[in-house]
């Protein structure tokens, strides 16, 4: 397995193998296109190694399956890897009951749904439940102030175990990106949308 060097070495009086297990926050942010990709990506590498997987999609509508969350749940269930948890805000959430027949009307706003999510993520995290999570589009809330920022970090500073957390969507605060140990900021070149294209089966989902 190729295994890269690491640039510096700090002296923080860890031993090497101390300091490759520590818990990592990643942040897939910027306009271009697989940030949510490059974290399914991710969710799969830890599958395989026997992981549980808690996915929270924060803005996606529950109308809008991703081809990763079949695959995921599909993968989840087979008993071979980890287990995968897939929450959708759009559903209203899975773990929130509410009355047969409720519509749209009768939910809260985005706004609330999304300060649901977040709590049980603050709830799963205190309880170690996942050894992974995949924050979906978490970095909207953020950045339209739903969720504050700065209590977002101190979570994730004060989070227990090994739990490694990887946050996507555009637009990632600066308090998250200077708290993250990997930021990516994709950048658009070209996209198929530029010359009239619109997304596609297997491409875009």
């Amino acid at each position: 397995m190729p295994q890269g060097q690491p640039a510096v070495v700090p002296d923080d009086g860890l031993t090497t193998r101390q300091r490759r297990n520590r818990p990592l926050v990643l942040v897939h942010t910027g306009p271009g296109k697989g940030k949510s990709t490059a974290a399914f990506g991710l969710a799969l590498r830890a599958w395989n190694q026997g992981w549980p997987v808690g996915v929270f999609q924060f803005v996606k509508s529950a109308k809008w399956r991703v081809g990763e969350e079949n695959a995921l749940r599909v993968l989840g269930a087979s008993g071979e890897g980890g287990s995968v948890a897939w929450h959708k805000m759009g559903e209203g959430w899975s773990w929130i009951q509410r009355p047969a027949g409720a519509d749209e009307s009768g939910q809260e706003s985005n706004e609330a749904k999304a300060r649901e999510g977040w709590e049980q993520v603050k709830r799963d995290l205190a309880a170690e439940t996942y050894r992974l999570y995949v924050l979906d589009e978490f970095t909207y809330p953020m950045h339209w102030g739903w969720i504050d920022t700065d209590e977002v970090v101190s979570v994730l500073r004060e989070r227990p175990g090994m739990q490694h957390v990887v946050i996507t969507g555009r637009n990632a605060p600066e308090p998250l990106r200077d708290h993250a140990d990997l930021v990516t900021e994709m950048a658009k070149v070209r996209h198929p949308m530029d010359s009239g294209q619109k997304g596609q089966r297997g491409i875009e989902w």
